[in-house]
């Protein structure tokens, strides 16, 4: 039961920040002149959260995306770790299969070396090369580039834990 509290104080908390920046303050005003405010410390605080990834004996950390997708994903790691055995694909990608399906944000996108992507709602990709496919990017991972991902990554299958801080 609290869990379900705490998932519908968490939805109403993105719907208050979502409406929050529909709102916001036109660029070409200083920061400065904005007046702090709950709303808005909750979309800072929620800008703040990163994704985090475990692989073998390596953390990274990402940004999430700016999408219902992300959001959505973000929600469900809020309720606790997901720890999952992701297989190579192609030589550029580990997948897995995701415990429940996600909202799909998908568009013809470039991907790159440290892009999470949410494939057909049920899975998800750790990029360690480039693609090209209809996607929807949930993270980007923090300063990594490809040689990196593929040391760590190596071939075969690896386990993978995901949270957000």
């Amino acid at each position: 039961m609290k869990i379900h509290i705490l998932y519908i104080v968490v939805l109403l908390l993105f719907a208050a920040c979502s409406a929050d920046a529909a709102s916001s303050v036109k660029p070409t005003q200083p920061e400065a002149q904005t007046p702090k405010s709950s709303a808005n410390s909750s979309a800072q605080t929620e800008a703040t959260v990163k994704l985090k990834i475990h692989v073998n004996d390596t953390a990274f950390t990402a940004t999430f995306e700016e999408n219902s997708s992300a959001k959505a994903f973000a929600e469900f790691l809020a309720q606790g770790d997901l720890t999952l055995d992701m297989h190579d694909y192609g030589s550029f990608e580990k997948v897995a299969d995701l415990p429940r399906s996600f909202p799909r944000n998908d568009k013809q996108i470039d991907t790159d070396a440290g892009d999470i992507i949410l494939y057909q709602g049920n899975s998800i990709t750790i990029y360690y090369d480039k693609n090209s496919w209809n996607f929807t990017r949930l993270a980007r991972i923090d300063n990594v580039n490809k040689k990196r991902l593929q040391q760590i990554l190596g071939k075969g299958n690896v386990k993978a834990t995901f949270s957000v801080e």
